[in-house]
């Protein structure tokens, strides 16, 4: 029996002030979340500054690995929002001025003080060839070429990207997990988390340790594309809990 693909995504995040500490990055939490509930798996993220070849080099290594390449940032209407160059450059077709995505703008900005200025245009330009993504709280569209996904930096504009894509990917198998917890130290169960999940090759644990009250603890979750062979996974881990004589929560703390 053929095993179930799996298909998997990655995401670029662009920007100068995400490296430099000027603002913290929220989209890479909602687009993983997202690319579950889609049955696809985020298996990479990297960072990189407003640089052209550094973004080229990125989205050529990541669109061939992957299923799906996101990227977020840069698509604005500012000098240094190089990302539709940058991925044009990838890709090797020539920057226009997308028609629809134009007109999209006009009508966004007709009643706006200054109307479709030449900066705000930038936001109508995108790789030839490509398609827009919706966006009904800013008007300026996402952009779509192939397997790369071109979204704003600002996350509540990314989410209704993201919402106008769902359930218009081709993918894979759902993750599924299920998560335990204590006021238990890592160093207490790392022999038993790398047992366990060697002896469940489906499944992979991860171990999410905290500080509160006082009290050091962790919460392990179990994620596999296979029920049965998550509950067997889980079932075992709670096991060498036991035997250790450790107290854990199902669900996490």
């Amino acid at each position: 029996m053929t095993a179930p693909r799996i298909y998997r995504a990655a995401l670029l995040v662009i920007g100068d002030e995400i490296l430099s500490g000027r603002t913290h990055d929220r989209n890479i939490a909602q687009v993983a979340s997202w690319l579950q509930v889609q049955g696809i798996r985020l298996t990479e993220v990297r960072v990189v500054a407003d640089d052209m070849d550094a973004i080229v080099e990125a989205v050529n290594a990541l669109r061939t690995r992957y299923d799906y390449l996101f990227t977020t940032g840069g698509i604005g209407p500012t000098h240094d929002d190089i990302s539709v160059d940058a991925v044009a450059a990838a890709l090797s077709v020539p920057v226009i001025v997308h028609p629809q995505a134009r007109a999209i703008l006009e009508h966004y900005y007709k009643d706006k003080d200054g109307g479709l200025t030449d900066a705000r245009l930038r936001m109508a330009r995108t790789p030839e060839g490509a398609d827009l993504i919706e966006n009904p709280m800013s008007g300026a569209p996402g952009i779509r070429h192939g397997n790369v996904f071109m979204m704003a930096g600002v996350p509540s504009i990314t989410a209704q990207m993201l919402a106008s894509l769902t359930g218009k990917l081709e993918g894979g198998l759902p993750v599924l997990s299920e998560t335990v917890g204590g006021w238990i130290k890592e160093s207490e169960v790392a022999d038993l988390l790398r047992q366990t999940e060697k002896a469940h090759e489906s499944c992979q644990i991860g171990s999410y340790p905290f500080f509160r009250e006082g009290r050091t603890g962790a919460n392990f979750v179990v994620r596999s594309t296979d029920r049965a062979e998550l509950e067997a996974c889980m079932a075992a881990l709670c096991a060498g809990l036991d035997g250790l004589g450790l107290e854990y929560t199902p669900g996490g703390i």
